[in-house]
């Protein structure tokens, strides 16, 4: 019979918020806090932008065609982090999710864009963007 384990609050012996976790292998540990995404966010980026799900957004700004603001609820430790995201319009065979001046990066938040694959920008059906990082 497999094991369960049931809690509501992990925290480190050493450091509170500093749990390793041993890995594949049984060679190596990785540390859970800094192996979780600090915020991500999935949405509908045309029309009027709408959230389908999230975490530590606060909020989502339509800037302009294929131009999006998101904005934390808890502000990252510095603009150190690394930013990822994808995304998709229906009925077009390539997109691109611009990864050059249009992603400024602040510990409040991140303005992304997304084109068609010349560059030119669009809004597309599904925005996902996912941050890693350290929180303030």
């Amino acid at each position: 019979m497999a094991s369960q384990l049931k809690v509501d609050t992990i925290t480190g012996v050493t450091t509170a918020g500093s749990i390793a976790v041993t890995g594949e292998g049984n060679s190596t540990t990785t540390n859970l806090q800094q192996g979780l995404a600090k915020v991500w966010i999935n949405f509908d980026g045309q029309s009027t932008i709408a959230t389908r799900d999230s975490h530590n957004v606060s909020s989502i700004t339509d800037d302009g065609t294929g131009q999006y603001t998101t904005s934390y609820t808890s502000n990252m430790a510095s603009v150190n982090y690394s930013a990822s995201g994808s995304n998709n319009r229906t009925g077009l065979s390539s997109t691109t999710f611009i990864n050059d001046t249009s992603w400024t990066a602040t510990t409040g938040g991140i303005s992304s864009a997304t084109a068609e694959s010349n560059n030119n920008y669009l809004d597309c059906d599904a925005v996902l963007i996912s941050i890693l990082g350290d929180l303030a």
